[in-house]
């Protein structure tokens, strides 16, 4: 048996707006990276965010400096640091590839996913076997599965 758990892109926890955001589905089911919640300081609702942190590990680190070792020099399409465009975006991914090494090492296998509008996130999560699901695609997930929950 796989359970499906959520890594949450800036974009998406913008575009699902605070009701989703504070919904159930998310609170047991959603990790946010540090970095996102940098990038996410001026939400309304930033101190619940917060409780869903994924912190930066030496692991996760190490995995960064896997993932940015396949990012060719002069491409901006996963960052762009000049224009402080993406910075969390590569440390998105490698915080999946932390997840799902270190759920490997539990009872219940678990299949972290990247909710991310970003075409970049999107094509660098596809290079390492990562899947990805829309902001809108994520939306009907959680109003389906709150639906589900509200009618027991």
């Amino acid at each position: 048996m796989t359970i499906v758990k959520y890594l949450i892109d800036t974009n998406a926890l913008s575009r699902i707006g605070r009701k989703s955001r504070e919904s159930t589905f998310v609170r047991y089911n959603c990790k946010i990276p540090s970095e996102v919640l940098h990038e996410a300081a001026t939400f309304p609702d930033i101190a619940m965010l917060r409780t869903l942190e994924y912190p930066i590990s030496a692991d996760v680190l190490n995995l960064l400096r896997n993932v940015m070792s396949t990012v060719p020099p002069g491409d901006k399409d996963l960052i762009d640091l000049y224009h402080a465009r993406g910075n969390a975006d590569p440390i998105l991914v490698a915080t999946a590839l932390d997840a799902i090494a270190k759920s490997e090492e539990t009872l219940l296998a678990e299949d972290w996913q990247i909710v991310t509008d970003d075409e970049g996130v999107k094509k660098k999560a596809a290079e390492f076997n990562l899947r990805t699901v829309s902001s809108p695609e994520f939306k009907k997930l959680i109003g389906a599965t709150d639906t589900c929950d509200n009618s027991s």
